[in-house]
């Protein structure tokens, strides 16, 4: 079924599945992007189209070139440091929290996520495995603000994580691992070092990413811009 012949409104479906895309790097960073060519791929017309370029342009995704239509972004290393500055801060309180919270069930399910991870056939597979880890970690904690804050940081960790999950993977499954063994003893203090730890890992790997991407590339070519990340009104 394509878009088009979804009941769910339609520009919002567009959104969607576009972002998606450019989160998992089908359409990677200096990628140019058509209404004409967008329509054909979602079997839509052009309007929900161009109505869901302005939203991702608004949302640092794309960038608007004149005469060129929308190109994907690149990420900046100012636009990761200031996601993984965030980042550190909510994640090291969420272990805290969540070392506090712990009971058998929750031990259990982190615990699982982390095996099948192990076990995960594709990039998208364990980009998924990965956001239920942390995101059953801000579960655990209880706090309902600290989830919403981190909710409205995934779809940014997401984009970010699939460009550099080939080499994080190993890494980041012995950090998982040492993260919930202070968790389920509910160690907070212990939580926190290696939530603080993996993080910190995590960010240093995304701007070596960054260095290399920049070096293969001409970063004032039109055809791979570099913008922030954030809305140009937030």
């Amino acid at each position: 079924m394509t878009i088009g012949e979804s009941h769910l409104p339609l520009r919002d479906k567009v959104v969607a599945e576009l972002r998606r895309r450019i989160i998992e790097c089908d359409y990677p960073p200096g990628h140019r992007l058509t209404e004409d060519r967008l329509a054909d791929d979602f079997g839509v017309s052009r309007n929900p189209v161009r109505e869901a370029i302005r939203v991702l342009e608004r949302e640092g995704f794309l960038v608007g070139l004149p005469r060129r239509g929308a190109v994907v972004a690149s990420i900046s290393r100012q636009d990761i440091e200031n996601v993984f500055e965030v980042r550190l801060a909510l994640e090291v309180l969420a272990a805290q929290l969540a070392a506090k919270n712990i009971d058998a069930t929750g031990a259990a399910t982190l615990r699982q996520l982390v095996t099948d991870a192990a076990g995960a056939a594709t990039a998208t597979e364990l980009a998924a495995l990965n956001s239920a880890f942390h995101g059953e970690i801000c579960r655990l904690s209880g706090n309902a603000l600290l989830m919403n804050i981190m909710d409205s940081l995934h779809d940014r960790l997401q984009w970010i994580y699939r460009q550099t999950a080939v080499h994080r993977a190993p890494m980041s499954l012995t950090e998982h691992t040492a993260l919930v063994d202070a968790i389920t003893v509910g160690d907070a203090e212990a939580a926190g070092r290696a939530a603080h730890a993996h993080v910190g890992a995590a960010q240093e790997t995304a701007l070596r990413h960054s260095v290399h991407s920049v070096a293969a590339a001409n970063p004032e070519s039109p055809g791979n811009p570099t913008v922030r990340l954030t809305a140009p009104d937030a």
